[in-house]
């Protein structure tokens, strides 16, 4: 009997995203809707001190003034590009703090001259042919979930336009191996539409980030994305199996295999390489079965740093939770997972084979022995479903609080930003044995860097931390900041802030993002981070398959001159 089938495509949503934030268009609320749902935000910040303006609408799309495009829609991509206001606003930005303030005041410096939406892949060469002759830019869009302008088309001096590339046409499961559990999906899918190709075979691709909604596979690959799962297989890169692009030089196809040590890693060389070296157009990712059993717990702690010893002993224990996120008492409180005096643990176990009750009980005795405790609320062994499937059962306890929270803050920050309240996040990682030191230092720099940026203010906000991922060396720590913001100078604000932690996360070893890529906000410190001859090598890469440089430019790596 055949093993291997394929899939029909999927329809793609015919729903306009919003033009300047996160969703649809017709996801925002109007004006009495969002001021009575801003009411009650504003009392919740209000326990922080925060205190929040008047209500601002967003710039509607009729009133955007975008420069003329430099370039016309040429007879060549007549059929698959666009250059009307929506199509180029909406690919103008991604979905940092700044980009969705810019986008509500109607601030688009940098809008592509035309938007390309290939519908397969000889369409993505077009576009790439044309690009190189014309000394076009080319950006692959992914699904615009970037935080660090990875996507936005802010070009070099030099080129004559710029194309952003939209792939949510390729958003197919074409094949599906059942006896490998592996499967080929095309690179625009986004995490609904492919997770609902797999769940037709009852599979899974067990990766989940936070913007999973509208991020795409491709996205994920070139990014080097992590999922929610917190151990383990953390990264994209774990479930990649062989990756496709599209590049100026031809076709960067990888052998399927489940290992090699066959040289350098193609497949590990495009992951990461966020649009410079060509446009992913399909991967074989491993997949597994939906998961049978599950336990989660919420466990309190009487401080941070307890907590931090307790997820050092769990992660190096080889329990290997699915999840193992600690959340200081701060955070846990504002998102109503917590009382505001405990650092909470979410701590789960997952399985597709057998009970994870005995993973959890012995969790739970390496919490005890740090001093934890567990909260109210264990969801109890049954069939288990992914975090984002929508049939999580839903209850008041702390987990179930934090992941309420967890996945609405992406719609959160846009009723912020018409609020006047700045909330963003930066991350990072570092070894175990230099992170009490590491977090004493750079939670000081930020909390003055906040201060210094609300004019010495008393309070001048708030900043949490929590772990998102942890390995047995070490925590991946997120960082968020909320505060009043300074209206109409919330990019200053927010830049000043950031650029005063990313020193310090250099200066004292960290990494510049575990998670969030490079793009163009973290190009200075991922020059100081990176090796000079693997600079060399990366731009020497880039040459062979990019020789016109018209791949994402600006990111990672200068061309060579």
């Amino acid at each position: 009997m055949a093993r291997t089938v394929r899939i029909d495509s999927l329809t793609m949503s015919a729903r306009r995203f919003k033009h300047w934030g996160w969703g649809y268009e017709d996801q925002w609320p109007a004006l009495e809707q969002l001021r009575e749902g801003a009411g009650a935000l504003g009392e919740r910040l209000a326990e922080i001190a925060i205190t929040v303006g008047e209500i601002e609408e967003p710039a509607p799309l009729q009133a955007l003034k975008l420069r003329v495009p430099h370039i016309g829609v040429p007879r060549a991509l007549a059929e698959i590009a666009a250059n009307d206001d929506h199509a180029r606003a909406s690919h103008a930005l991604g979905k940092s703090y700044v980009d969705v303030v810019r986008g509500f005041r109607g601030e688009y410096e940098h809008p592509p001259d035309l938007v390309a939406f290939p519908r397969d892949e000889r369409d993505v060469q077009r576009v790439l042919e044309w690009c190189s002759g014309e000394r076009v830019a080319a950006i692959p869009y992914g699904g615009g979930t970037s935080v660090v302008g990875g996507v936005s088309p802010e070009i070099p001096d030099g080129y004559n336009g710029v194309v952003s590339l939209d792939l949510r046409a390729l958003e197919r499961v074409l094949e599906v191996d059942q006896l490998s559990r592996a499967a080929r999906i095309q690179a625009g899918a986004a995490g609904p539409v492919l997770e609902a190709g797999l769940g037709a075979h009852g599979l899974t691709l067990r990766h989940f980030p936070q913007s999973f909604e509208f991020s795409t596979l491709g996205g994920w690959i070139a990014t080097r994305a992590a999922g929610h799962f917190a151990t383990a297989r953390t990264h994209i890169e774990d479930f990649v199996e062989s990756v496709r692009a599209i590049t100026p030089a031809g076709v960067w196809a990888s052998r399927r295999l489940p290992g090699s040590g066959a040289g350098v890693s193609p497949d590990r060389m495009l992951a990461g390489s966020e649009g410079t070296l060509g446009v992913i157009t399909e991967a074989w990712v491993r997949v597994q079965p939906r998961p049978s059993h599950r336990r989660s717990v919420g466990v309190g702690f009487a401080s941070f740093s307890e907590g931090a010893e307790c997820v050092r002993a769990i992660s190096q224990s080889g329990l290997n939770p699915s999840n193992c996120r600690l959340i200081d008492a701060r955070e846990a409180r504002l998102t109503m997972a917590g009382d505001g005096e405990h650092a909470l643990l979410v701590l789960g176990f997952e399985s597709t084979d057998h009970s994870v009750d005995h993973a959890l009980e012995r969790g739970l005795e390496i919490c005890a022995d740090h001093g934890g405790e567990p909260l109210g609320g264990r969801e109890q062994p049954g069939r288990a479903t992914a975090l984002h499937s929508g049939d999580e059962q839903a209850g008041g306890d702390a987990v179930s609080s934090w992941r309420s929270a967890f996945l609405a803050a992406p719609y959160l920050r846009d009723t912020f930003v018409a609020m006047g309240v700045l909330s963003e996040t930066f991350e990072t990682a570092i070894t175990w044995e230099r992170f009490p030191s590491f977090h004493q230092r750079v939670s000081a720099v930020a909390e003055e860097a906040l201060a210094e940026a609300a004019g010495k203010r008393d309070p001048a906000g708030l900043m949490t931390t929590r772990f998102t991922h942890v390995y047995p060396d070490g925590p991946a720590v997120y960082f968020t900041v909320i505060a009043p913001a300074r209206r109409r100078e919330e990019a200053e604000q927010w830049g000043a802030i950031k650029r005063a932690v990313s020193d310090a996360v250099i200066a004292e070893g960290g990494t510049i993002t575990h998670h969030h890529a490079v793009g163009r906000d973290h190009r200075p410190w991922y020059d100081e981070q990176r090796p000079d001859p693997f600079a060399l090598a990366l731009a020497g890469a880039k040459a062979a398959v990019d020789p016109a440089a018209i791949m994402n430019p600006g990111v990672l790596v200068d061309p060579l001159r």
